[in-house]
């Protein structure tokens, strides 16, 4: 960007008297400063970033570093590029300071180490969204900006004390912040790191040890808070780096992930892995819904989780009969014993299918140990790799196993489920039996996950072994190709000291390693959703079952969790405590946060909605909606959807509408059609529901049609067949 020649002001006629320099000619000079600085800045990181593209990759760690360098230089780049003058959210002045402190969504320093933005993670930047008038922070007032186009549209003044009053402050009774909460929605999250209100704050700055469940109803900001603690952990908490696992962002459907996909590349990180439930698991982009319920039911209990354990040990049995091995050389006795051995050589934790390589390494040490004479270790390790014999006994005791293969088993082999789940009784292993074993469905996808992680990816062995082999061709290869250069030298003369030289030099190890040509190595793309992960946030939380609990516990030994949800939004019930579920999940040390206000949804909404869910729901954390917007809540006939839509689309340029069950209506660019499922974190200026009653019958049915009338944040129209 180029420095800032016109005002960062661009405030409409009617606000005219905000843009009297009284009261912003202080903030155009510190912007024409953070505009100098961010060219120098840009150009500066171009340059670094240029070099280090240009500098040598290095090998081992030191490509590491260079490659992670490389990765933060952009980072940053694209980030002072994407807003420029915006990173600025607003200044505080402290009761006891005469120059505002500028809190923006990085820092940034000039060329003479003056602080021009604090980020708004850093402790300074705390009193800038958590003061209240009760708890002023020691703040004389705070200035937020309302921000259109890369230039301020509106912005607003607090004062916390009779001296904040001096800087003639521009009091609108809050206007632009309760505007902001009704303004117009798009199919993306709007950017809401401006607004961010005490509450908010205090979870999104919560420690990371631990469970923190962040629990509130609809409006109050969990996604927000989700999103906004994910950067601010990353920022805070050096135990979550990337290297140390990073955080992962679990949502409940992908257009949920859709709509917030902006938010964490705004807020300066994009190092955070999202993901669905689903995504974690390769058979679940295909996987079809359970329909029998009591199926589901079964599979959702973590034992049948648990099961895979012992699913997997049937497979990890050593041979009870010893049995001679012939060598080239002689006969060895290898004893039941001796198998035994080489079995228990795994440690706890390691993947089946990894530990296979490893019990064959005690196999051959074993062997060879016992073999009498002087064998060279490479010559007689060839000898056992092609005794079909010995390596056949070893893949029948411990052989190589599919995770699709041996949960498939489950559902087609009833005496193997019975043994792995004794518990079950004898109409349960009829229930789960199927007639094509792979025909997979959610409630599969975490057994599936579980047998994943506990015998890992058979091709990891097989990888390995050609692994090997290449290296082992290559530096046959590299052998004959120094022999035959070490002659070459020997004919030209080459002798004394040189000749030495050179002969040591090629006949190195380095020398041998460093000619390998790597690109022939076979590689795979590293899995990114497989862990171990520092921290795991969970939007939607309340919908988990038990079973998929167990998906996320594998990925965070540390227990480290930020779960975000409302019991009364669970479409299955929710009837324990917080503490209670997560406690028998296995989480330990849990903390709980209320979310009770609602930002969102117009008071005139929630009047409708407020009754829907407590008939079945007494107790829900129903939040109190802090506006109200005038429009009533319209009933209607299903036969007017195309007149409601057709006179809200002429009547707003802007904004997106929902209709909410009505699986014939075809969306648009600015109307979407969703099931109340789907439209479950998500956010529209109007909702139409159409025949909420058939949405379905019980606890479900009445969360979907209290999630869905509480998605609009400006107008709700409810119609009906009759």
């Amino acid at each position: 960007m180029d420095s800032l020649t016109t005002s960062a002001f661009d405030l409409p006629d009617h606000l005219s008297p905000k843009a009297d320099p009284l009261l912003i000619g202080g903030d155009e000079r510190h912007f024409a400063a953070i505009a100098e600085s961010l060219d120098q800045a840009i150009a500066e990181l171009s340059g670094r970033l240029e070099a280090e593209r240009r500098a040598p990759g290095g090998i081992g760690r030191e490509a590491m570093e260079r490659d992670a360098e490389i990765h933060r230089l952009t980072n940053r780049l694209r980030a002072l590029r994407r807003f420029g003058l915006d990173l600025c959210l607003g200044h505080v002045v402290g009761a006891d300071a005469t120059e505002p402190l500028y809190v923006g969504r990085l820092g940034l320093t000039d060329s003479g180490g003056r602080r021009l933005l604090i980020d708004w993670r850093s402790p300074a930047a705390e009193p800038f969204f958590a003061a209240t008038h009760a708890n002023p922070m020691g703040l004389a007032s705070r200035r937020r900006y309302r921000w259109t186009r890369g230039r301020i549209s509106d912005y607003w003044d607090e004062v916390f004390t009779a001296e904040g009053l001096e800087g003639h402050a521009a009091l609108d009774d809050h206007s632009a912040f309760v505007a902001s909460l009704g303004s117009t929605r798009s199919s993306r999250m709007r950017d809401v790191l401006t607004t961010i209100q005490a509450d908010q704050d205090a979870v999104i700055r919560a420690g990371s040890r631990g469970a923190l469940v962040v629990d509130g109803g609809p409006g109050t900001g969990k996604t927000v808070v989700a999103l906004h603690r994910s950067a601010y952990l990353l920022y805070s908490d050096p135990r979550l780096g990337q290297r140390r696992g990073g955080v992962l962002f679990v949502g409940p459907h992908q257009p949920y992930l859709a709509y917030v996909a902006d938010v964490l590349p705004s807020l300066g990180e994009e190092g955070v892995q999202t993901c669905t439930l689903r995504d974690l698991v390769a058979e679940g982009a295909t996987a079809a819904d359970e329909t029998d319920p009591d199926v589901a039911a079964l599979k959702s209990s973590a034992r049948m989780v648990q099961a895979v354990e012992t699913a997997a040990r049937f497979y990890e049995a050593p041979p009870t009969e010893g049995m001679a091995v012939s060598t080239p050389w002689s006969d060895v006795w290898l004893s039941a014993a001796d198998w035994a051995e080489a079995f228990e050589t795994p440690g706890p934790g390691t993947a089946h299918n990894e530990a296979r390589d490893q019990i064959w390494e005690t196999l051959l040490t074993i062997l060879l140990d016992k073999h009498d004479g002087d064998v060279p270790p490479d010559l007689f390790r060839r000898a056992l790799l092609h005794d079909e014999e010995l390596t056949g006994t070893l893949n029948r005791a411990w052989p190589l196993l599919e995770a699709a293969d041996l949960v498939g088993d489950l559902w087609s082999v009833p005496a193997y489920l019975r043994m792995c789940a004794p518990w079950l009784g004898p109409e349960d292993v009829r229930k789960l039996q199927r007639a094509d074993a792979q025909a997979w469905t959610v409630s599969d996808l975490p057994i599936l996950d579980a047998a994943r992680q506990r015998l890992g990816d058979p091709e990891t062995a097989r990888r390995r072994r050609r692994h090997e082999a290449t290296l082992a061709a290559q530096r046959e290869r590299m052998a004959q190709v120094v022999d035959n250069l070490i002659d070459a030298a020997a004919d030209s003369g080459a002798d004394g000291d040189d000749g030495e030289g050179l002969v040591r030099m090629l006949r190195g190890e380095d020398a041998k390693v460093s000619m390998v040509d790597e690109s022939e190595l076979p590689t795979a793309e590293p899995d990114l959703l497989a862990g171990p992960f520092a921290h795991v946030v969970v939007d939607e939380a309340q919908e988990l079952t038990d079973a998929q609990w167990q998906m996320l516990l594998l990925r965070c030994p540390s227990r480290s969790f930020t779960i975000v949800g409302d019991r009364a939004q669970a479409r299955h019930g929710f009837t324990e405590s917080w503490r209670e579920r997560l406690e028998r999940i296995g989480l330990d040390r849990i903390d709980v946060a209320s979310l009770t206000i609602n930002y969102r949804t117009p008071e005139e909404v929630m009047t409708e909605a407020e009754p829907v869910i407590r008939a079945a729901l007494p107790d829900a954390n129903v939040p109190t909606s802090i506006r109200s917007n005038g429009i009533p809540v319209v009933h209607g006939s299903a036969t007017d959807l195309d007149s409601v839509l057709d006179t809200w689309l002429g009547a707003h340029a802007d904004g997106i509408a929902c209709v909410i069950g009505d699986p014939t209506f075809r969306p648009t660019s600015r109307v979407r059609s969703l099931t109340p499922e789907l439209s479950k974190g998500l956010e529209f200026d109007l909702v139409v529901l159409v025949d909420p009653e058939t949405f379905g019958t019980g606890i479900e049915g009445v969360v979907d049609r209290y999630v869905a009338m509480t998605r609009a944040t400006q107008q709700l129209v409810v119609l009906t067949s009759t």
